[in-house]
């Protein structure tokens, strides 16, 4: 059985990434492992009106920290290490699970297809095919899903005869 020590949470701080993040924790608790958690900032644009203008802020970066920041196993029992970084998403998080030497990487994924996966591409496909290890993507959060099975199992109509 493989061991693992290093977690890694890629986040864009969607619902996606929101319940990716509470299954690392589950998963950082029960091995002992440790969890990082990276936020890859967009790499800034320059926009050309009568001058360069760079259009990422220190603003937005201390958003993203502090969003970043506020992530942390409620137990109190992971240690949660904390990464923000700039660059293209899939680059930066294969070159964190390397400098880590993480055993699994735990991310959500949008579940795109056709068209919108051609156009937005696929971070959770890039990291999958070129990860140095393994990569769990969690496409839909398990409590809709829970919610959304007892609510159809709430439907279920019971029908007396009667004589």
């Amino acid at each position: 059985m493989t061991h693992i020590r290093t977690i890694l949470h890629p986040t864009d701080f969607s619902k996606q990434s929101e319940f990716a993040f509470q299954l690392a924790c589950s998963l950082a608790r029960d091995y002992e492992a440790d969890l990082y958690v990276i936020n890859v900032m967009p790499q800034p644009v320059v926009a050309f009106i009568e001058g360069p203008l760079p259009v990422a802020s220190e603003e937005l970066q201390d958003e993203l920290r502090q969003k970043l920041n506020r992530l942390h196993d409620e137990s109190g029992k992971v240690r949660v290490l904390h990464r923000l970084v700039e660059g293209e998403p899939v680059n930066e998080i294969l070159h964190m699970a390397i400098e880590t030497s993480c055993d699994l990487i735990v991310m959500g994924t949008h579940g795109r297809t056709g068209v919108g996966r051609m156009l937005m591409g696929s971070v959770a496909e890039g990291v999958t095919r070129k990860s140095p290890c393994p990569v769990l993507t969690v496409k839909n959060p398990f409590p809709e899903a829970v919610e959304e099975c007892g609510q159809k199992a709430g439907r279920v109509r019971t029908t007396t005869a009667m004589a």
